[in-house]
């Protein structure tokens, strides 16, 4: 068995409340859940059967990249 590591994104919604989640390395590769935890723990299920999808058809796992940076932005709203 291999061992894959990728960035997911868990973002918290409030209509309905809960959390989604996805895997930028991974389009397409959606999840949520009712809590953060569930978000995650799904977002690892969909991971597994998305990649074994990908591997049935014969298609390249997407290596990880390093583009994912998270930045603050400040600034003036215009009046």
């Amino acid at each position: 068995m291999n061992r894959l590591t990728v960035n997911i994104v868990i973002e918290r919604e409030d209509d309905p409340a809960g959390y989604c989640s996805y895997c930028p390395t991974l389009p397409g590769c959606y999840s949520n859940g009712h809590t953060f935890e569930e978000a995650k723990a799904n977002m690892q299920q969909a991971i597994i059967q998305h990649i074994r999808t990908l591997l049935a058809n014969g298609d390249v796992i997407p290596m990880e990249r390093d583009v994912i940076r998270f930045e603050e932005l400040s600034f003036m709203l215009p009046t």
